[in-house]
């Protein structure tokens, strides 16, 4: 059994304090490139803020944690109004997604409710006219007038002497001349549209994903999922539609959807009744019989009046071979096998100990929160958040659950130091009581909903309230 992971605080962006917060700077999305070397956040103020890794090797020394330094930031979205439907369209940013790196720009997709676009990020050169008072030579004559001595010889036998003086006046007036000349002034990081992918959705966007081919990529709201080509934004294909004829007969909806890491053609999507299914574009155009469908079978005698509620599952992600599924709904989070569709792997209480408070939670609307949920390069550590700023990072392999809290007070000790309310449990040794937290001690307006893992080392980031806290880990 390998040693559990010691995570430490590394970074923190965002606002001095949450009091001062407006709703426009609270996180709403966080995404890593596929190097690791650049952070993209977005917020509901449809700002993009990119943070990019320092490469100092002085600082690395003095602190082994990576660092990050702010990069750059741009205005995505904009507030909209659909005049048809009566309809403010909000700029919040919903997801980012990274495409692949083509020469030195960076290419993201952005998207709000109902539009998503399509971002080149590159440094471009200001440049300014500057003068200079040198004067270059001509034709090999130069304003200082130097030849050697057997040069001049040459030169002045075949000349007059008057004329050779009037050309050596004409070449010293050149230095009254200011010659313009081009120099960098600055170099500034300049993010433009390419695209505008538009008028697809009629319900709001939830989820977008990046096809493995890095050409295609998939959108998907409450009701269908679109195909689209990154070159092309006057066309997209559906392939999943799940509207019925009456609406009335409406009986779930889509809530996320993501492309398989290696397989250009599978891909799957999760549902409000707790399911997840798996579609592959070979089998039709329409991938409405799916492929595969996960599912936990439910004892109906212990269903209650919240069970679907909490069954919904509000986020989805592959690990990175693609043979892992990892899931998360308001009280657990779940590890599937993709060749096993009855049950899932593990379960992890996450919320456990909000069972009794459940009334509330539905009065307060905080349970409808949508948690996400990721897992690290090998699949073997599992990260979602939860309310009162804490995070969850579940270890497969020594079996441990460890619980941080996101907060200021945290970050200037550098080390979170875990209570006995929430310490570190291993579910082995000793098993989770629901004592050990006390569901009216929690803060229920703070919580991490966004979350994100480097896709090669230990660093996590995640997202409370208008602030993106920064962990890395190493072996004890």
């Amino acid at each position: 059994m390998s040693e559990p992971l010691d995570w430490r605080f590394s970074q923190t962006f965002g606002g001095k304090g949450t009091e001062d917060a407006s709703d426009a700077d609270v996180v709403s999305a966080i995404e890593f490139d596929q190097s690791g070397d650049y952070i993209a956040v977005g917020d509901r103020g449809g700002r993009v803020m990119l943070l990019e890794k320092s490469h100092d090797k002085q600082s690395s020394k003095k602190n082994k944690l990576p660092e990050y330094k702010f990069y750059s930031e741009f205005q995505s979205h904009e507030p909209e109004f659909d005049y048809l439907k009566s309809l403010e369209i909000e700029e919040k940013i919903n997801k980012i997604k990274w495409c692949p790196k083509q020469n030195e720009a960076q290419f993201l997709l952005t998207t709000n409710d109902k539009t998503i676009k399509l971002w080149k990020v590159y440094e471009k050169k200001i440049k300014q006219v500057s003068t200079s008072s040198s004067a270059p030579s001509y034709n090999g004559l130069s304003s200082n007038n130097n030849r050697s001595p057997s040069h001049n010889y040459i030169y002045n036998s075949g000349h007059n002497n008057n004329n050779n003086m009037n050309n050596m006046n004409n070449l010293t007036n050149l230095n009254q001349y200011k010659i313009p000349r081009l120099t960098t002034r600055e170099t500034v990081v300049t993010a433009t549209p390419r695209k505008v992918f538009q008028n697809a959705h009629a319900y709001h966007i939830n989820s977008i994903s990046l096809n493995s081919d890095g050409e295609t990529y998939i959108s998907s709201d409450d009701l269908r999922i679109h195909l689209w080509n990154l070159n092309i934004n006057t066309e997209c294909f559906n392939v999943v539609d799940i509207k019925p004829t009456n609406m009335e007969d409406l009986t779930e909806v889509i809530t996320s959807a993501e492309f398989h890491p290696t397989s250009c053609n599978i891909f799957m999507y999760s549902s409000s009744k707790g399911t997840i299914k798996l579609g592959d574009l070979r089998s039709s155009a329409l991938c409405d019989n799916h492929a595969k469908v996960f599912e936990e079978y439910e004892d109906p005698s212990n269903k209650s009046f919240f069970s679907e509620i909490i069954s919904s599952i509000s986020d989805i992600k592959f690990s990175r071979d693609g043979r892992y599924i990892l899931s998360r709904d308001f009280l657990t989070l779940k590890l599937w096998d993709i060749n096993m569709e009855n049950r899932p792997i593990k379960t992890i209480q996450i919320h456990d100990y909000l069972k009794p408070k459940l009334c509330d939670l539905y009065e307060n609307d905080c349970i409808f929160d949508k948690f996400e949920c990721t897992l690290n390069h090998d699949g073997t550590q599992m990260l979602t958040g939860s309310y009162h700023n804490y995070l969850h990072i579940y270890d497969r392999n020594s079996k441990q659950d460890v619980c941080l809290e996101a907060s200021k007070q945290a970050t200037k000790s550098k080390t979170k130091t875990l209570s006995t309310k929430m310490k570190l449990r291993s579910s082995k040794k000793e098993p989770k009581k629901p004592e050990d937290i006390h569901p009216d001690a929690i803060e229920y307006t703070k919580k991490t909903l966004h979350c994100a893992w480097h896709p090669k080392d230990n660093l996590i980031a995640v997202g409370a309230a208008n602030t993106v806290y920064l962990y890395a880990a190493e072996n004890k």
